[in-house]
């Protein structure tokens, strides 16, 4: 199209060079179309992560989460606004593989052994075969999998699959970690136990996180920022920072400050009664 027709949107944009922020997504709204149907998925959606840190984005179901996720992710076209990850599109970003992405299933291929799965993202890339088998093995023993390298998909749990999912993202080593409800599968226990451990790797490896997630207490646990997020149109309705500092532990569940931030998140999601009145008058 045309720049100088007066009525084009303008379509997903890097933000003006020199700002090497972590993550800026400035405006961006969605709209999907089928035929003569339109659905607006975001609305006007702006926000900023500081690179290092650890942000969650969460809202009702159908709100758009996942698909601004993966508009920053470089996955969805036709979005408006403008976005930058690291200073870059998200499209240069991701050809660059500053980006890596941890969707809700691993996505493993079951005839591959766990370091063959693990090795998929880079297979795909320039790093030579002796740096691609280190990085591999270093991912391995990162999430916790070291000594299951011979095992098939079928022969690991849940869990293990899962952690496979983020070893072979961090095998990339981006240095944004985008993650879309990778634990929303798993049960309780071993969902918490797999926080715990994304804590200590992002820890240990410095990387920004933007997560998506429906859980307000993985919000509160793994965020320095928490993005709350309307029903469909998403728009970001309120920003939560989490002052913990980045070495959590489990007593932290237990702490009153916890507590009152998962109080607030909860509140900002579930309307007031006044609230749902003022609206239906």
């Amino acid at each position: 199209m045309s720049d100088n027709k007066a009525n084009e949107p303008k379509y997903l944009d890097t933000v003006p060079s020199g700002h090497a922020f972590g993550i800026r997504v400035s405006d961006v709204s969605m709209v999907y179309r089928r035929g003569h149907a339109q659905t607006a998925a975001l609305d006007g959606c702006s926000f900023e992560i500081p690179e290092g840190s650890r942000t969650s984005l969460i809202g009702p179901s159908g709100c758009g989460k996942s698909t601004l996720l993966r508009i920053v992710a470089d996955i969805v076209d036709g979005a408006t606004g403008r976005a930058a990850v690291g200073g870059l599109s998200p499209r240069q970003a991701r050809l660059e593989q500053k980006i890596a992405l941890v969707g809700q299933t691993s996505g493993m291929l079951e005839w591959r052994k766990l370091t063959g799965n693990v090795a998929l993202g880079l297979e795909m890339t320039s790093v030579p075969r002796k740096e691609r088998l280190e990085r591999v093995h270093h991912a391995i023993e990162l999430v916790g999998l070291k000594g299951f390298e011979d095992r098939y998909p079928h022969e690991l749990s849940g869990g293990m699959r899962q952690r496979a999912a983020i070893a072979r993202a961090l095998a990339l080593r981006p240095r944004f970690l985008l993650m879309d409800e990778p634990f929303g599968a798993l049960d309780e226990i071993t969902r918490l136990r797999l926080n715990f451990e994304l804590l200590r790797i992002l820890e240990e490896q410095g990387t920004t996180l933007l997560l998506v997630t429906h859980s307000i207490t993985e919000a509160v646990l793994l965020s320095d920022r928490v993005l709350v997020m309307s029903p469909r149109p998403g728009r970001i309705t309120h920003t939560y920072d989490i002052d913990f500092g980045h070495h959590r532990t489990a007593e932290l569940r237990e702490d009153p400050r916890f507590l009152a931030h998962e109080a607030r998140l909860r509140s900002a999601l579930l309307p007031t009664t006044t609230d749902t009145e003022r609206s239906a008058a």
